[in-house]
């Protein structure tokens, strides 16, 4: 039996995760979360609906910055915490920086802080592809440690990762350091490319592309992220602090993944080019070798595969 946290539960990540974890009842699941307004709370809500039909789950709205209240509410022996509750957004982050700070880091420090006073074995932490930033050494690998951020969320999952394996250092912890390339899938949050493209090409309204289109990403299908924090719980670890990258090691550029999309849902998008944003990088591309060697992480679903996923959820939750 193994007893679980996630904080950041009802997110995009967190809740599909959870679905998988609950499958086993040898997990007992507690999840938090402080249902940020980035989104609309009644998505979230709905995203964790079938959480509670579970007897080996719990949930607790709690926000990582209360450190108070983390003590007070959470007092179980808890074998691993996933850490997942962070200030999401690239864009924003430049507008608000010290709301990214006071979440992604200060929150980071208190659920260490937490694990170290429950005597936590390990922390799986939701780290990001953003950490690299311009790094032109592509495809970006965990041993190249020229990190250039471009913004302060990027900025703030570096500090994460930091904090965490300082604590790895003084403490007992065994750290995981996850980090996700672009995910996409069921659930995906509402202000994402594909979800935004997917909704405004369906309402024959115009997409915004920031750029000339040539943009590459990394996309990476939620179940297969899934499927390394699963991993990850029992990995035995070499070493008390690693990191992954978890990507798909494959790119697409923005138009043909607006392309991809037309041809799903057979319709033509409508397109306004606009000039690059700040906090964009041009292209993100990850190096999984060492994910697959030691994590046995091994990406089953293809871009194609994964919008007509998406795409059939998005279908069923708006009745088109």
């Amino acid at each position: 039996m193994k007893k679980i946290l996630v904080t950041g539960g009802a997110g995009f990540i967190g809740s599909n995760l959870i679905n998988h974890l609950l499958i086993d009842s040898n997990n007992i699941i507690t999840s938090i979360d402080n249902f940020d307004n980035y989104y609309d709370k009644k998505i979230k809500i709905k995203n964790i609906e079938n959480h509670f039909n579970y007897s080996n789950f719990s949930f607790k709205e709690l926000d990582v910055r209360n450190i108070v209240l983390l003590k007070k509410e959470l007092t179980e022996k808890f074998d691993v915490i996933i850490h997942l509750a962070a200030k999401a957004g690239v864009r924003p982050s430049i507008e608000k920086p010290i709301d990214y700070y006071n979440v992604n880091i200060l929150g980071t420090q208190n659920i260490v802080d937490l694990a170290v006073l429950l005597k936590v074995r390990r922390i799986i932490f939701a780290s990001s592809s953003s950490v690299y930033g311009i790094n032109k050494n592509i495809p970006w690998s965990e041993s190249d440690f020229d990190l250039k951020p471009i913004s302060p969320y990027a900025t703030s999952k570096i500090a994460a990762e930091n904090i965490l394996k300082t604590y790895s250092e003084l403490s007992n912890l065994e750290v995981v350091s996850l980090r996700l390339f672009t995910v996409y899938g069921p659930s995906q949050r509402p202000d994402l490319a594909i979800h935004k493209f997917t909704k405004l090409i369906s309402d024959n309204k115009t997409i915004e592309l920031y750029g000339d289109g040539s943009t590459s990403r990394d996309y990476t299908y939620v179940n297969d992220v899934v499927s390394a924090f699963e991993k990850s719980i029992s990995l035995k670890l070499e070493n008390k602090y690693e990191v992954f990258n978890i990507g798909n090691n494959k790119t697409i550029k923005l138009l043909d993944l607006v392309k991809t999309i037309e041809k799903t849902i057979e319709k033509t998008a409508k397109i306004n080019f606009k000039e690059e944003q700040q906090g964009d990088v041009p292209l993100t591309f990850s190096n999984i070798s060492k994910a697959e060697n030691k994590l046995n992480y091994n990406p089953k679903t293809t871009i194609d595969i994964g919008i007509t996923e998406f795409i059939d959820w998005y279908k069923k939750e708006n009745k088109c």
